[in-house]
């Protein structure tokens, strides 16, 4: 066998091979190679507007359905109660009266409210979390032989409506059982039920389950025993769920209605809720001061969602996927 020598050129050098053709690019390359969308982007190029008109439209109409709730009870609240009263309403005030919310303020004690809500949620917030941190972490990571019955039992709660377990836990309540304590009036009334929340379980342990192993048998190795691994190393990794959980918790005690008003008689106990509907009902408070204090009782929930809107989604999807 030959070999064939390289062509040269006059002046004995081989010339340079020719730059390989390049190929066209495509509208799909700009696109990262990752990304998954419902519409394609040929589909979204080429109707392009009609797009962007359905979304508009959807967002709006979203928006008017939730948003226009809230307009109606603030600007309520700054009209006067004959304007308040007539028929066909005005949406637009005809004459603006901000001072409406410093008479119910002062007139309904709403602050005397407001600071017993503030207690209550703090305090179940605290002891809430306590609760489900312990018995998530002994679910996830202790492993104990009934855990899966237990597990399953508590989600088998979540199927009930929450009115079918009204009865049943107003009687464990005013008599607690082997105590026989009557919680009625007290902070624990509260608390107590608050503290088993199926779900807040569930998204804690889900979360716990994705901690490795080996950070829990090594900070073992080093010393530390179940108690202080839990507060060295997991709650640590899990100040986002924890975030999210904290919120929750915040939020269904702050709303909740219908439960302190059965556990709750003593009017100088209830919370901002139970009293502003006990005031409504009395002919000494006007519609006007009644959305007032509507409207104070929500901004603080308003103002919460708000700032950690995204940490809600970012603290559920934490910990959903390894690698």
């Amino acid at each position: 066998m030959t070999l064939t020598a390289p062509a040269t050129d006059k002046t004995g050098t081989v010339p340079a091979a020719p730059p390989a053709p390049r190929k066209r690019a495509t509208r799909l390359n700009t696109t990262h190679a990752g990304a998954r969308t419902l519409i394609s982007t040929v589909d979204l190029q080429r109707h392009r507007v009609r797009y962007f008109v359905v979304l508009g439209l959807t967002i709006a109409v979203f928006a008017l359905v939730f948003l226009f709730p809230l307009y109606w009870m603030v600007t309520g609240a700054v009209k006067t109660p004959r304007e308040f009263a007539l028929n066909p309403p005005t949406f637009v005030p005809h004459s603006w009266h901000p001072e409406n919310y410093a008479t119910a303020w002062g007139n309904m004690r709403i602050a005397k409210y407001f600071t017993n809500t503030v207690l209550y949620a703090l305090g179940g917030w605290l002891f809430s979390l306590i609760v489900d941190i312990g018995v998530a972490y002994a679910l996830s990571k202790l492993r104990p032989v009934f855990g899966k019955i237990v597990l399953g039992a508590m989600l088998a709660s979540l199927m009930l409506p929450a009115t079918a377990l009204l009865v049943p836990a107003y009687l464990t309540v005013t008599d607690v059982p082997i105590f026989g304590w009557n919680l009625l009036n007290t902070p624990w009334a509260l608390w107590l039920p608050a503290a088993a929340n199926a779900f807040n379980v569930y998204v804690l342990k889900r979360f716990f389950d994705q901690i490795p192993n080996d950070l829990l048998d090594a900070a073992a190795i080093d010393g530390a025993g179940r108690f202080r691994v839990l507060t060295s190393v997991v709650l640590p990794l899990s100040r986002p769920v924890l975030g999210v959980v904290s919120i929750f918790i915040i939020v269904a005690l702050w709303k909740d209605f219908l439960w302190p008003l059965l556990v709750m008689p003593d009017p100088e106990k209830q919370t901002i809720s139970v009293a502003l509907a006990r005031l409504a009902n009395t002919s000494q408070v006007p519609p006007t001061d009644f959305m007032a204090g509507l409207v104070i009782a929500s901004v603080p929930m308003i103002v919460i969602f708000l700032i950690f809107q995204r940490s809600i989604i970012g603290g559920l999807s934490a910990g959903s996927m390894k690698g």
